[in-house]
């Protein structure tokens, strides 16, 4: 762990800044943390993705691709950066302002005919995209902001016995994706963890319960549960990253969060087949890669990714 821990540090500044933080448990504000914080924000490679936000909000949304800016929103959330950070806060204040009257925050968005749309592009939302763009809100630091409480109640209280539906905004009419519409949607579950995992209020609530049980119950019996098509087979378990689809390393980073999950030996099961993959000194390689992502550590299967390793290293340590 110390030789793996040492490699981290060594690594880029926006690994080094995650693992000081959430492995040794140092403080965003002692100088050390300041410190390489301010290195992570001067990384050219993430100034790039600032730079790349100012393109908010980006072409329609057609199809689910690793190209989305909220995708990119929410990396620079997950490495540490905040929503009043140079070149953030701009877009920030555009997404708070395409708020729908039932609280969900909206984007471009266009349902081809053939999916069961107009083809025409609505500034809307859809429970596939919209937990995801709420989770980097909030890990940007703004939980506690009017507008995104308010986007949090409602979209927690879509919530039905077998966690959450594939659901959409009213003038969507009855449009949902391809399956049972008494299925839940396992993305949709993962989304809203995502954002109830960075609430302590929505922790341990029911909703948080009943998500996090659709999703192992799925693990449990993932031969024969493929709920909207989403399978939980050799491509699930490949490590991946960022973490912009349903796949093992961002279902155990989200419900790693959660106590109850971790107690759970469905949980455990699926940490086990993590536990697996990492090498004879501990280290952790890309099993799969997004092409737009290719230049960036984790975006090649050949030696060891900082990132990845310090994920899995991150989900063992909360146990």
């Amino acid at each position: 762990m110390t030789a793996v821990l040492d490699w981290l540090l060594e690594g880029p500044a926006w690994v080094a800044y995650r693992a000081r933080l959430d492995l040794m448990g140092i403080s965003e504000q002692a100088p050390e943390g300041l410190a390489v914080r301010s290195a992570m924000l001067a990384d050219p490679a993430v100034r790039q993705l600032v730079c790349d936000l100012d393109e908010w909000p980006g072409p329609a949304i057609k199809s689910h691709k690793a190209t989305m800016l909220y995708h990119k929103l929410g990396f620079l959330a997950d490495i540490g950066c905040r929503h009043d950070d140079p070149g953030i806060h701009k877009v920030i204040e555009v997404i708070l302002g395409n708020q729908s009257p039932e609280g969900p925050f909206t984007v471009p968005i266009n349902i081809p005919i053939a999916f069961g749309g107009d083809g025409e592009i609505h500034q809307t939302w859809m429970l596939t995209d919209a937990p995801m763009l709420l989770s980097a809100l909030i890990r940007l630091g703004l939980g506690a902001d009017a507008r995104v409480v308010k986007a949090t109640g409602y979209l927690a209280g879509l919530v039905r016995d077998n966690g959450w539906p594939c659901a959409a905004a009213p003038e969507l009419g009855r449009f949902r994706g391809p399956g049972r519409k008494d299925d839940p949607c396992p993305f949709a579950n993962l989304g809203m963890l995502r954002v109830l995992a960075d609430l302590p209020e929505w922790r341990d609530s029911s909703q948080a319960r009943r998500g996090i049980d659709m999703i192992l119950t799925q693990w449990e019996n993932r031969q024969q549960s493929h709920p909207y098509l989403f399978k939980m087979g050799t491509d699930f378990c490949k490590l991946k990253v960022p973490f912009i689809w349903y796949d093992l390393l961002h279902v155990l980073d989200t419900l790693s969060r959660f106590p109850g999950a971790r107690a759970d030996v469905r949980y455990q099961e699926m940490v086990a087949v993590l536990d697996l993959k990492a090498s004879a000194d501990g280290f952790y390689t890309a099993e799969s890669i997004y092409q737009v992502w290719k230049n960036w550590e984790f975006g090649q299967k050949k030696v060891p990714s900082y990132w990845i390793t310090f994920l899995a290293l991150r989900i063992l340590a909360r146990g």
